[in-house]
């Protein structure tokens, strides 16, 4: 069960990231972040109002508390990094925040074995070689990597706090409420602080009415994400769960290979066949 959810958290995750850094090449990335995510907010509001998940209220919400509090930062940093980069590029650099759900795994006495060991270095080295990384090039290109790496620690972070805020799908339901009620807050006051200083909030042409399909996909992709991976780590180890999520990379950069015919290079298909190895060593472990 641990790999089939956290799998599906990587496509999800992938065809988020996919979705938003195509929406942040015209709309604004906190726009992209608010309003996706507060569509995000009414369908998880009527999920927990239908489901009971208020008598699931207690201190555990704390951890949805802050997981919403570094979310926006996160996701405002990755998606400028992928309206300035590469996504094939960016992407799979964002993966490194897995040191952070693993590295906790492993604090709290979690010890893979050894075919799970090897799995995970195999992992972990496909997703970085998926993007086929190019450091080398101008100024914007050192500012994409630098905001990728604030946003892996970010998503890192997200990780391992949503895996504890809660035990019960209906408790679940309400921390991923939470989360998206602080995310949309801390990351609606942001956008006015930007909108003060300047800042354009929509596009030139307006609010992006035709977009609004997509930008509910990237908010509750991005929340099914989140459930997913709070399922996988809860039934199993942490340090499997977090490393198999963070194969959305391969995803995103397959994605832009079939919409935006971005070629993949030949260490990116290697890294992307070492993901693969990676992973089923990892569900085998």
């Amino acid at each position: 069960m641990t790999a089939l959810f956290a799998l599906a958290t990587g496509l999800l995750w992938g065809l988020a990231d996919f979705g938003g850094g195509l929406l942040t090449r015209r709309t604004p990335a906190l726009t992209v972040v608010v309003v996706s995510q507060s569509i995000a907010v009414v369908v998880l509001g009527v999920v927990v109002m239908a489901t009971g998940g208020w008598s699931e209220a207690g201190p555990q919400l704390w951890f949805a508390v802050a997981a919403g509090l570094v979310g926006p930062v996160a996701m405002l940093a990755f998606y400028k990094a992928l309206a300035l980069g590469p996504m094939g590029v960016v992407s799979p650099l964002g993966s490194v925040g897995v040191a952070v759900p693993v590295g906790v795994g492993l604090v709290l006495g979690e010890r893979p074995g050894v075919l799970q060991f090897v799995g995970i270095l195999v992992a972990v080295a496909g997703v970085c070689l998926a993007g086929g990384p190019q450091f080398r090039g101008a100024p914007v290109q050192r500012q994409a990597i630098a905001l990728t790496l604030l946003a892996a620690f970010g998503f890192g972070a997200v990780m391992a706090l949503i895996a504890e805020a809660s035990t019960t799908l209906t408790g679940l339901f309400l921390a991923l409420f939470v989360q998206r009620v602080t995310n949309v807050a801390a990351g609606g006051l942001a956008l006015y602080v930007s909108v003060r200083r300047g800042a354009p909030a929509l596009p030139a042409d307006g609010f992006p009415w035709r977009s609004l399909p997509a930008l509910a996909f990237v908010g509750l992709a991005d929340v099914a994400a989140n459930g997913t991976y709070s399922i996988a780590a809860q039934h199993g180890p942490v340090t499997v769960a977090a490393v198999l999520a963070s194969l959305y990379p391969v995803v995103t950069a397959v994605a832009a290979r079939g919409v935006l015919r971005e070629r993949l290079r030949a260490v990116q298909a290697a890294g992307a066949g070492l993901a693969l190895v990676g992973t089923v060593l990892l569900a085998s472990g």
